[in-house]
């Protein structure tokens, strides 16, 4: 997948001097003076690998600010901060925040091309767990509602007679649910079922 930059920053000199620095280093770059702007270009989920470096302060809506917005999108890109005078409390909220890196200018070239390169990996490897995600939910979903009780309780630990108890069925019907469990969630042990189902969040039965 090809790699996106973005670079949100007042400051057009210290834009273009980014933009100059990202392309030099392969990567897609576009440039935005205001956080309402990149936010009024941004389709509704990100399908890409995307790193975003932004401006601790700006007019309007700041950085931190816009970390937030980010935050509620499906699998938000990565945030580099950068700022001139970046105070502790808001470098450690940053971080809190997700932040991969918060850089102080001037920015030397190879820790802003290094921070971007750990930015868009983690961002790729963000996009694709949450495509596997969304295939454990369509495993999920091609179960009946009987295989899902019997998932349900295989991932507490439960023996089939146990599970035959709660469930009112005979136990050789609780192992003919249990295989085709198996079968449609793509595992060969209870181990990876656990796995992927804590993955896609489906919860066990208390």
């Amino acid at each position: 997948m090809e790699a996106q930059v973005y670079i949100i920053d007042d400051d057009a000199s210290v834009r273009r001097g980014l933009a100059r620095l990202v392309r030099e280093g392969g990567h897609a770059v576009e440039s935005f003076a205001t956080a309402e702007d990149f936010l009024a270009t941004l389709p509704a989920a990100f399908t890409r690998p995307t790193c975003a470096l932004v401006d601790l302060q700006m007019p309007g809506l700041g950085g931190l600010e816009l970390q937030e917005r980010l935050k509620s999108r499906p699998c938000p890109c990565s945030i580099v901060f950068v700022s001139g005078n970046g105070s502790i409390p808001a470098t450690v909220r940053a971080m809190r925040g997700g932040a991969v890196t918060f850089l102080t200018k001037p920015i030397h070239d190879e820790d802003l091309l290094g921070a971007v390169a750990e930015g868009l990996e983690a961002h790729r490897r963000l996009l694709i767990d949450s495509l596997q995600v969304g295939e454990i939910h369509c495993r999920i979903a091609s179960l009946t509602d009987r295989e899902r009780e019997t998932m349900a309780r295989v991932i507490t630990g439960m023996l089939n007679k146990q599970i035959a108890g709660q469930l009112d069925l005979a136990e050789r019907t609780v192992k003919f649910h249990r295989a085709k469990v198996m079968e449609k969630m793509g595992v060969v042990s209870v181990a990876d079922l656990v796995r992927i189902c804590d993955q896609a969040g489906f919860a066990p039965a208390k």
